[in-house]
């Protein structure tokens, strides 16, 4: 599906695709560099653009200071799946709302 056709599904701004796009944060091809995006919409995706969170989902900053790290680095382990994360519409406000759990590492904890 296109770009423009995913944000009509996800009620998002394209812009916000491309942004997910660039990031890594969502996954999408292009048949040849430079050719338009082609994002597959499926279940998990719409999940994540839902307005609705459960609970354990928190703010970028709260995620932030539970973890002790940066909001680069929250956004890296989003990419990585290590968190889970939505972006949701509450109002006119929009944003991502991170799933922080009691286990995750934090700055200075070592990895296995």
């Amino acid at each position: 599906m296109t770009i423009k056709k995913a944000a009509e599904v996800l009620a998002v701004a394209p812009s916000t695709l491309h942004r997910w796009l660039n990031a890594g944060m969502i996954p999408g091809e292009q048949l040849t560099p430079g050719a338009p995006w082609r994002i597959r919409v499926t279940d998990d995706l719409i999940a994540r653009f839902s307005g609705k969170v459960d609970d354990g989902f928190v703010t970028m900053r709260e995620a932030m200071g539970r973890l002790g790290v940066s909001r680069q680095t929250v956004l890296q382990r989003v990419k990585c799946g290590e968190i889970e994360a939505v972006h949701v519409t509450k109002g006119r406000q929009k944003g991502l709302r991170v799933k922080v759990i009691d286990h995750q590492r934090g700055l200075f904890e070592q990895t296995s």
